[in-house]
């Protein structure tokens, strides 16, 4: 399909512009050195034209709404359509700047309840005393925990300089704890269990400690059996347990963070609770605390004095609010309608199905792909292409091929500790057809890896743009516009 400029023709139009509404020979005209010269260049096209052109270029875009969308790491699952539908509800329209007070009445009691109550529920759900929901996303989330941390260390007056992180972690856990005033420092992962390594940890710990952050299940798909143990070094040297809960969907029901000696957490709503993930937003990263920290929270806190909900400022040791306006509003909304409909039974049943899925994939897969960790896997794992490298296919040659064959690829190369890293993550919402599906299309990919190599290395040949050379892209970038480049 050809820029939309191309498609342009002399005198074709497709909108109607209403007639002035002041006479142009009024001192209100525009002054003749303000005007235009020339004639704008816009395009002229027919609104036929426009839609086609516009609907064309949105079925070239792949989403979850389209296709199976196995990226590890993001849980990029179907969410009901229900829930954009309720979110839409004009009464639940919390416009940033509608008056706060009305009367001597705090206005958006419903909207204030909905807070009020989606706290609680995270609360049960992770075994927190409190949570606030402002942070806009998972990693705002944990670098607001991170400044609960230090927050809490220097209000006891430690001076504490560093944070330990398991190199199995989340990316963005180094810089949250970097943004905080921290150092970090890199716990290896032990080769055999693909938890960090318990000596190695127990060596490091110091009373610089100030917080030790893990992703559980981590980036392996490996649940920590030894948290508990982790929380005990942890406190022995007053070093808080910062748990980063972006994985929450193999564990509701089954585990409960707060339970192990978790002191600080975040949640990613746009993941676990059912609002659609990518695209830049929008997010939400609540944070939940146990005693030691719930004074520290980000104000304002809605609390609930009868029947009636307000805005709660009085909390003097708060690090202050993170977020405009309390926040993203709709995607708590949605979290709430979604862990509202499903209830304590059904969150159970969303973690066994993405567990179930994940590891029936896994299973089907590890004869034909390097698996680094043969072990039971949460809710997604990583395959290494390691194998297909003795005939020169990479991950990203495997990632390319699924194109082709109808598929998004998985996260490649990442966790950085596997080699040829191709991370899945089914997510619970799948059907089985999907999952034969794409293990039919793993296997093929597989196989023409070992036969035909070149077929595996031009691929993507099925899309409106071919593989690029990546290297020139980044080297040689060249963002002017280019007649007929697509």
């Amino acid at each position: 399909m050809s820029i939309i400029f191309d498609k342009s023709v002399p005198g074709r139009t497709g909108v109607t512009f209403p007639g002035l509404d002041v006479p142009v020979d009024s001192e209100v005209a525009v002054p003749n050195e303000f005007r235009r010269q020339a004639e704008l260049a816009l395009c002229e096209l027919s609104e036929l034209d426009v839609v086609r052109h516009f609907t064309g270029l949105s079925k070239k875009n792949f989403g979850v709404d389209t296709g199976f969308y196995p990226l590890g790491s993001c849980t990029m699952k179907y969410n009901p359509k229900i829930l954009e539908r309720i979110a839409g509800w004009e009464g639940f329209s919390l416009h940033p700047f509608l008056p706060r007070v009305r009367g001597g009445e705090i206005v958006s009691q419903g909207s204030l309840c909905v807070l009020y109550e989606l706290e609680r529920q995270l609360c049960e759900i992770a075994g927190m005393e409190a949570f606030t929901l402002q942070p806009l996303a998972g990693a705002h989330g944990e670098l607001t925990g991170m400044m609960l941390v230090a927050a809490y260390h220097r209000h006891k007056g430690n001076r504490k300089t560093e944070v330990l992180i398991p190199d199995e972690a989340h990316g963005t856990n180094p810089s949250s704890a970097g943004i905080a005033g921290y150092g970090v420092r890199p716990v290896p992962t032990n080769t055999t269990t693909g938890m960090l390594d318990m000596t190695v940890l127990e060596s490091m710990i110091s009373d610089q400690t100030a917080a030790i952050m893990l992703t559980n299940p981590n980036t392996l798909g490996i649940f920590n059996s030894n948290i508990g143990k982790i929380a005990d070094i942890a406190h022995k040297h007053d070093a808080l347990v910062y748990y980063d809960g972006a994985n929450l969907n193999a564990i509701m029901g089954k585990f409960r963070p707060g339970d192990a000696g978790v002191d600080v957490m975040h949640i990613n709503l746009h993941k676990t609770f059912a609002t659609p993930h990518g695209g830049g937003g929008p997010g939400a990263g609540p944070v939940g605390v146990n005693s030691k920290l719930a004074e520290f929270l980000p104000i304002p806190r809605v609390k609930k004095d009868g029947n009636h909900y307000a805005l709660d400022n009085e909390h003097p040791l708060s690090i202050g609010p993170v977020a405009p306006f309390y926040g993203n509003f709709l995607v708590c909304l949605k979290a709430y309608i979604y862990i509202t409909l499903l209830g304590a039974d059904g969150l159970r049943e969303v973690s066994e199905n993405a567990v179930l899925n994940a590891n029936y994939i896994m299973n089907a897969l590890k004869e034909y792909y390097d698996l680094p960790f043969d072990l039971t896997c949460m809710h997604e794992f990583v395959l290494s292409a390691e194998k297909q490298v003795a005939h020169h296919v990479h991950a990203l040659d495997v990632a390319k091929a699924l194109i082709d064959m109808g598929f998004h690829p998985p996260t490649i190369y990442f966790p950085l500790i596997v080699k040829e890293a191709m991370m899945i993550e089914p997510t619970e919402t799948e059907s089985r057809e999907t999952l034969d599906a794409f293990i039919s299309a793993m296997i093929q990919i597989a196989k023409l890896a070992k036969d035909h190599p070149e077929k595996i290395q031009l691929a993507p040949i099925s899309t409106p743009v071919n593989r690029p050379d990546e290297v020139k892209a980044v080297k040689d970038m060249d963002f002017a516009y280019t007649k007929n480049v697509l």
